[in-house]
Order: C-alpha cells, then structure tokens, then sequence
C-alpha cells in the first residue's frame, strides 16, 4: 500500500512539471481565495484583540456616564444623530456629592489637550503628549496599573497639589533612563512632581496611551480652559451583584441634575465596558462572514480552474492512461492517481495563501499596532478548504480517467 502511494506521488509530481506553468496559474488563483480569507480574519481578530484588551481591564463592573451612547442614534430615515449637552464641571460635582450608592467609587476626569509639550530641565518633548485632569479613582477605574510610585490621594486633589503621574514613554524618552519619581517636571509654565509612573498600555489606532500625563483635575481645570469641555464619569462598583442598581440609581441621579422631566429621554449615554466589548464582537463576527463570503467566491472560480486543469490533463494523457490499463492498472488506481495531483495542487494553492494571508495580516498589524495572533482557526479553515476544494474539483477527472476504455484510449492521437 505504501509502496502504491509512494508511485502515485510520483506520477503526481511527474504531471505537474510537465504542465507547469498551467499549475502555477491554477495554484495563484487558489491562493488568492485563501489570501484574502486568512489576511481578513487575521485583522478581524487582531482588530477585536486590541479593542477588548483596552475596555476588558477595565472590567465588567464599571460603566461610565458620557455625552452619546456607543452606537449612533437615527431619527426618521435620516441618520442625524441626536445632539446631547456635554456634561459640564458643575454637573459631575453635583453627582459625586449625590450619588451615595454602597461600594461604589466615582472617577472624574477630562482631557486639557491633546497636544502639550512636557519639560524637564533642558530636554522637552514634541508637543504630542496628552494631558488629563482627574481625581483619585481615575486609575482604578480605568483599569491602569502603576509600575513604579504611587497614586493621587484625596488629599492631593483636594488640595490642589502640583504632582502627576506620567505615561511608560517618559521613563526612556524625556528622562533617558532617570528614574523619574520625584523629578520635577513642566506643562505651560507649571511645574509638577511626578509621583507615578503607569505600566505600558500601547497604541490604539496609532493613538499612544503611554504618552499622558495625569494632574489633579482642580489644576487641570485652571490652565485649559477651552469653552465646551466635556467631563467624563466612570463609576466602578465593588460587587458586581450590584451593578444594576448603581446603574440605575446613576442614571436617576443624573437626570435629576440634568433636570429632565420623568417623559423625556435621556440626554447623555450610558456606557458598559463589557457591552462594547460584544458590540465589537458582533462587529467582528460580520467582519469575519464577510471574509469567508468573499473567499467562497474566490475558491470557486479556482476550484472550476483547477477541475479545467485535470480535464485537459486527463485529454492529454489519454494515451497513457490506455497503457497503464493495458499493463493491468485497476480503475481504482487511475482515479487516485489525477486525485492526488489535484490535492497536491490544492495544498500548494492553500500553503501559498495561509502564507501571503499572515504576512499581510502582520504587516498591516504591525501598521495599525493592533495585538497580532496567530490565526489558527484560519488556518486550519484554509487548510481545510483546500483539500475540500482540490477533491470536488479532482473527483470528476478522475472518475473520467478511470471509465476510459483502455482500446480506445490506445488508439487515441
């Protein structure tokens, strides 16, 4: 038996050199379906890899009072989307002081600006660093960890204190390699000492979360005083059995201050860390029929090549196959024979696309700075399709092959 699968491969491989550049075509186009295919998943879930990794620390029992839902609001057949108040200093105040729910813990924060230039001694930095105002709960609610120092504590927010907590680039950028705590640092003209130093977060979307500085909201509020500012409020609650509730009580507590009245909607969203995260996940998932639609396509138009390919294969070696019988050659044998020359052209296709279908994957990751996985599951889908692929479109030559009349096939010129 082995020996017969050994002759076969042999044949098999005989056949492709001699048509080789018909092969090769046959086997481009087959690898253009499992390209795409395996490129689209691979980004789809590098995509979902780096948004989840960003919202899941933060964990399933926070949520935050914003401006907008996370999905856009339509009116009538338009998609106007409803315009909402931003949540303005005195409003977030209000609530921190209303909002009693047990085992709770309310962060504030907003963004000063998105473009300051941090000072240390002599050295500077591109005006491209990210300065939030916040008060003590910012980290933990968020889901940052600190690599070195400490935290905000009530007393420095409250009493305005001059100290910040830097992103991970400070530590080899402006500092080259200090040891930054207690350094004092400058923001326009403001000097603070840097407390903490947060762990690295990355890039999302080319946007780095390690280039921030975080200052005591209080000072924050007295050197950007842009008009409009919108504030953020990120509740975490202790257990989540309780999450519900705290939402709930949230949201009455800040449509009171919002004054609305008990027949008009909500004017501001409610957002949960882990809804995104299935939101992205049902994004993700038509992302990814997408992919296999478009795929499906591609390897059908090089399945019917790659059957074209044996068809002509089996014409041309009309001959051969008269003498293989002639010498003995059972009709089992002639059809595994053009079968397993198509599989091997199938899994060349599919082995070509798996590798054109990850290095594109990566490099685009790479780009965008998504968290690049190895994409088994398609991989093993290409894998599959291919061999899928090469037995549809190499049973029907065969088969042809092996019904051909050994006299006839002997005459044949």
């Amino acid at each position: 038996m082995f020996s017969l699968f050994r002759e076969n491969l042999r044949i098999a491989f005989d056949a492709i050199r001699s048509q080789l550049l018909r092969t090769i075509l046959t086997v481009v186009i087959i690898a253009i379906g499992i390209t795409a295919l395996v490129a689209i998943l691979s980004l789809v879930k590098a995509l979902e890899n780096t948004i989840s990794s960003d919202f899941s620390s933060m964990g399933s029992n926070t949520f935050n009072i914003q401006r907008y839902e996370f999905t856009t609001q339509r009116r009538g057949s338009g998609e106007t989307q409803k315009v909402n108040p931003t949540i303005r200093y005195t409003q977030v105040r209000d609530f921190e002081e209303r909002y009693t729910y047990p085992m709770t813990h309310v962060a504030v924060s907003f963004t000063g600006t998105a473009n300051a230039e941090v000072k240390y001694e002599n050295q500077d930095t591109d005006p491209e660093v990210t300065v939030l105002g916040t008060n003590e709960n910012f980290l933990e609610n968020s889901g940052l960890e600190l690599a070195q120092g400490r935290n905000f504590n009530q007393f420095d927010v409250e009493n305005n204190n001059n100290v910040c907590i830097l992103g991970s680039d400070f530590r080899n950028g402006l500092f080259k390699n200090l040891d930054p705590i207690d350094k004092t640092i400058s923001i326009r003209g403001t000097k603070f000492k840097v407390i903490g130093i947060l762990e690295e977060k990355g890039s999302t979307f080319g946007n780095s979360q390690d280039l921030r500085v975080l200052i005591p909201i209080q000072i924050a509020r007295s050197m950007f005083t842009a008009p409009n500012i919108n504030y953020n409020v990120s509740v975490k609650v202790d257990d989540k059995q309780l999450l519900d509730g705290a939402l709930d009580e949230a949201v009455i507590t800040f449509r009171n201050i919002r004054k609305l009245a008990p027949v008009e909607e909500n004017d501001f969203g409610i957002g949960r860390s882990d809804d995104l995260i299935n939101q992205i996940s049902q994004i993700s998932g038509y992302l990814s029929m997408a992919a296999w639609i478009i795929s499906m396509i591609t390897v059908l138009g090089s399945s019917i090549a790659l059957m074209n390919i044996m068809l002509v294969s089996v014409t041309e070696r009309t001959r051969e196959i008269g003498v293989r019988k002639a010498l003995g050659a059972k009709k089992s044998i002639i059809a595994g024979q053009f079968l397993m020359e198509t599989i091997i052209i199938g899994q060349f296709g599919g082995i070509l696309g798996i590798i054109l279908g990850i290095s594109i994957g990566l490099l685009i990751s790479t780009v965008a700075n998504f968290n690049f996985t190895t994409p088994w599951i398609a991989m093993l889908s290409a894998t599959a399709i291919t061999i899928i692929v090469a037995i549809v479109a190499g049973l029907f030559p065969a088969i042809k092959a092996a019904k051909l009349d050994p006299i006839e096939s002997l005459r044949y010129e």
